[in-house]
C-alpha cells in the first residue's frame, strides 16, 4: 500500500482472528470443529440488562449522547470503581468508550510522540503493541519468566525504562496466562515507576471479575494512590456481564487527559451506542450476585479443563488464577513425530496439527509471546470441554 502510513504497514491482524479463518475454512469444507479459541463467555447477557436496552429503545433514547458517555453511565462507572476498588472519581475523570480497547488506544493517541516507548510485559494480549505502534510509539515487550508466574519483576521493569519510556501496561489478571498480581507485587512495580516522572501506567482490569479461589484483582492505583495523576484505569462490561457485543468500555483518568481523549474519540467514533450505554448502566447498577454465581461455574469449568489437559500425554496446564483461558505447555510433545511424519516444533505446529487431526481449535501461543504453548478457553459448555479433552488426548496418544 504505497500511501499507507508506516505505522499501519507494520500492523498485523489479530492472531485469534487469523486462526479463526482456518476454523471457518475447515467448517466450510464440512469438517466438524470444536472451537476453543474465542474470548467470549457462553453465559447470556443478564435478562434485566437486555430489558433495560429494550426499554431505552422504546422510550426513544436513540439519539447521540455526550461523546464521553451519559451522566447516568458515568455515575454507574464511578460506583463500580468505588465498589470494586475503593476508588473515588469525579464525572470529569471518566470516559465511556466503544469497548475497553478504544480507551487504551485513545490514551496512547493523545500522549505518544513518534518514537516514544510503551513497556508491555510479555506474554501479553498483542493488541497493546499494535495500539502503541498506531499512535507512533514503540512497543517494548519485556519477557516475564515462567518461574515468576509469568509476571513482570521490578528489576526487569527498571532495566527496560529509558528516557523515551512513556507508558507501562499492567493487565491484571493477565490474558493469556491467567497470572494475578498481588497488591504487594503491584506496589513494587509502582516503586519503580515512581522514580520516573515521565512514565504513566495503563491498568487494564477487563478480567477483574474472573478471579478464582477467593482471590481479588487489585488495580495499581490501589497499591500506589500517590501516582493517581499518572494512571489510567480501564475496564468494561464485556467479560463481567457477558456483554462482548454491546461494546462498552470505560476508563478513569486525570480530568485533563479525559478531555483530550474525548476530543480524539469524537473524531474517530463519536459517542458509544445510546442503547448499549443504557444496558451497561443497568448492568453496573443492578444486582451483582450474577457475578459470583457465574464465577462458581467458571471455576468448575477451569478445574475440569485443567484435569483433562493434564491427562493428555505431553501436555500440561496449571490452574490460572484469573481470566477464562488455559495456557497449555506443549513442551512434552515438541520434537515428537505425528503418524504422518511431521515433527512438531512449536506451539503453532501443535495448534495446526490438532485442528487438522482432532478437529479442535486452540490458539497458537506465538501471537501472545508463548512459542511453545497453546491457549484454550474454558468459557464454553461443559460437554464441549469434555469432547475437546477426549479428542486432544486421543491425538496426543498417536505421537511418537
Amino acid at each position: 500500500m504505497p500511501n499507507a502510513r508506516p505505522q499501519t504497514q507494520s500492523l498485523h491482524s489479530s492472531p485469534a482472528a487469523a486462526f479463526r479463518r482456518k476454523v471457518l475454512e475447515l467448517r466450510s469444507r464440512g469438517r466438524t470443529v470444536i472451537d476453543m479459541t474465542a474470548g467470549d463467555l457462553d453465559f447470556p447477557t443478564p435478562p434485566h440488562v437486555v430489558e433495560a436496552a429494550v426499554a431505552a429503545a422504546c422510550a426513544g433514547e436513540t439519539r447521540y449522547t455526550s461523546v464521553d458517555g451519559t451522566p447516568e453511565l458515568k455515575d454507574a462507572v464511578r460506583e463500580h470503581f468505588r465498589r470494586q476498588n475503593g476508588l473515588a472519581f469525579d464525572r470529569s475523570e471518566i470516559i465511556v468508550s466503544n469497548g475497553s480497547s478504544q480507551a487504551i488506544a485513545t490514551a496512547f493517541a493523545v500522549t505518544l510522540q513518534q518514537g516514544d516507548e510503551v513497556i508491555v510485559p510479555s506474554p501479553c494480549w498483542a493488541t497493546y503493541c499494535g495500539q502503541a505502534t498506531l499512535a507512533g510509539g514503540v512497543p517494548v515487550q519485556v519477557s516475564c519468566a515462567q518461574n515468576n508466574g509469568f509476571k513482570l519483576r521490578p528489576e526487569d521493569l527498571a532495566r527496560a525504562i529509558t528516557p523515551r519510556t512513556r507508558w507501562l501496561v499492567v493487565n491484571n489478571p493477565v490474558n493469556p496466562t491467567g497470572a494475578l498480581y498481588t497488591r504487594a507485587e503491584l506496589a513494587e512495580l509502582c516503586n519503580v515507576v515512581r522514580r520516573h516522572p515521565d512514565v504513566r501506567v495503563i491498568a487494564d482490569n477487563l478480567y477483574e471479575h474472573s478471579v478464582y479461589d477467593g482471590a481479588k484483582a487489585v488495580t495499581p492505583l490501589e497499591a500506589a494512590p500517590d501516582l493517581r495523576d499518572r494512571m489510567v484505569t480501564v475496564s468494561g462490561v464485556a467479560k463481567s456481564y457477558s456483554m462482548m457485543g454491546w461494546r462498552i468500555g470505560y476508563a478513569a483518568a486525570p480530568a485533563d487527559l479525559v478531555t483530550e481523549m474525548t476530543k480524539v474519540q469524537y473524531l474517530v467514533t463519536s459517542c458509544p451506542s445510546s442503547i448499549s450505554q443504557a444496558a451497561a448502566t443497568a448492568a453496573l447498577n443492578g444486582p451483582q450476585t450474577v457475578l459470583a454465581e457465574r464465577l462458581t461455574v467458571l471455576q468448575e469449568k477451569r478445574d475440569l479443563a485443567v484435569s483433562l489437559v493434564n491427562g493428555c500425554a505431553g501436555l500440561s496446564a496449571a490452574p490460572p488464577e484469573g481470566t477464562f483461558y488455559l495456557c497449555i505447555s506443549c513442551a512434552g510433545v515438541i520434537g515428537k513425530r505425528t503418524p504422518q511424519g511431521q515433527v512438531l516444533d512449536s506451539g503453532g505446529a501443535v495448534s495446526d496439527w490438532l485442528l487438522e487431526t482432532a478437529g479442535v481449535a486452540l490458539l497458537p501461543g506465538e501471537g501472545y509471546g508463548l512459542p511453545h504453548y497453546v491457549r484454550m478457553t474454558f468459557a464454553v459448555p461443559g460437554e464441549q470441554i469434555h469432547a475437546a479433552g477426549r479428542l486432544i488426548g486421543e491425538a496426543c496418544a498417536t505421537l511418537a
